[in-house]
C-alpha cells in the first residue's frame, strides 16, 4: 500500500531550519522509501542537500535545487529542471511556510506582503508551472501544507500567517474543482501544534525565548497532551498523493490530536 515506485516527486521545502525532522525533510525521505523519485527544493541549499544525503544513504533517488518560492522564474526553473531529470512531476508538494507575529495594527506592511507571499503565492506559483504538464498527461496529485492557524486562533498572534494559511486552503479546494476533469486531485494537509526544528525559532518568536515553557505550554494545549511530529504530518501527506486515495479532492486532513475538535 501507499506505494510510489515510479513516481517522479516534487518537494518544495524539503530542508530544515536545523537539524531533525522537518515536516519536508520528512516528506521528502518518506516518499523516497517508498519507491518515489524525488527533486526538492529549499531557499538554502545546504538545508535541501542534507535531506538528499539521508534519501541517498538509504539507496533513494533524488535531486535538489536551491529556489525561492516566491519569485516566478526561479519556480519555473526548477520545474524544468526536475522534467529534465526525472521526465515529469506525478506528485507536487508545497511546503513552505513562515509565521511572524503581530496582529493588523502593529504589524509592518511589509511583513504582511511577505508573509501573503510565503505562505500563499507559493503555492500559486508551483500550481501555475505545474499544473499544465499534469493537465497534458491528465494526472497528477497536489498536496498543500496548510495550518491549524488557518482554521482557528491557536494562540498565537500571527495574523498575516493565520489569513494566508486560511487562503492557502480555500485556493486548494477552488482549484480542486477547477482541475478534477482534468485528472488532477487537490487536497491539504492541516498539521497542528508539531515538535519540529522549527520550535525553538517560535519560542523566540512567542515565548520570550523559553523554549521548554513554550513546549509545555503546547503539549497542554493538544487533547493527546502532546504535540506530533514531521512524521504525523509525513504520513498524511503520503496518503493523499498515494494512488489508494484516488476518490479524495478538495478537502484537507487535519493532523493536530483533536485541538480543532476541542475548540469548535
Amino acid at each position: 500500500m501507499l506505494d510510489m515506485t515510479n513516481k517522479v516527486a516534487l518537494v518544495m521545502g524539503c530542508g530544515a531550519v536545523a537539524d531533525g525532522w522537518g515536516n519536508g525533510r520528512t516528506i521528502a525521505v518518506l516518499f523516497a522509501r517508498q519507491g518515489a523519485q524525488v527533486f526538492g527544493t529549499d531557499l538554502k541549499l545546504s538545508a535541501a542537500q542534507a535531506t538528499l544525503d539521508l534519501i541517498a544513504s538509504e539507496g533513494g533517488q533524488a535531486e535538489v535545487l536551491a529556489c525561492d518560492v516566491t519569485q516566478s522564474a526561479q519556480v519555473a526553473q526548477a520545474v524544468a529542471a526536475c522534467i529534465a531529470r526525472f521526465g515529469r512531476i506525478d506528485v507536487l508538494v508545497n511546503n513552505v511556510g513562515l509565521s511572524q507575529p503581530g496582529g493588523p495594527a502593529d504589524m509592518d506592511e511589509a511583513v504582511w506582503d511577505a508573509q501573503m507571499d510565503v505562505n500563499l503565492k507559493s503555492a500559486f506559483l508551483t500550481c501555475k508551472h505545474v499544473i499544465p504538464g499534469m493537465r497534458a498527461r491528465r494526472s497528477g496529485a497536489i498536496v498543500n501544507i496548510a495550518s491549524v492557524a488557518g482554521l482557528r486562533y491557536v494562540g498565537k498572534p500571527q495574523v498575516a500567517y493565520a489569513a494566508a494559511k486560511a487562503g492557502l486552503l480555500h485556493f486548494t479546494r477552488t482549484s480542486a474543482v477547477i482541475h478534477a476533469a482534468d485528472g488532477i486531485r487537490m487536497n491539504c494537509v492541516v498539521p497542528g501544534l508539531m515538535h519540529t526544528p522549527l520550535i525553538e525559532g517560535l519560542a523566540a518568536k512567542y515565548a520570550n525565548g523559553n523554549t521548554q515553557a513554550f513546549i509545555e505550554h503546547r503539549n497542554g494545549q493538544v487533547p493527546m497532551q502532546r504535540m506530533g511530529d514531521g512524521w504525523d504530518t509525513a504520513h498524511a501527506a503520503l496518503f493523499l498523493a498515494a494512488d489508494e486515495s484516488r476518490y479524495v479532492t478538495g478537502t484537507e486532513i487535519i493532523v493536530d490530536g483533536g485541538l480543532v475538535a476541542a475548540t469548535r
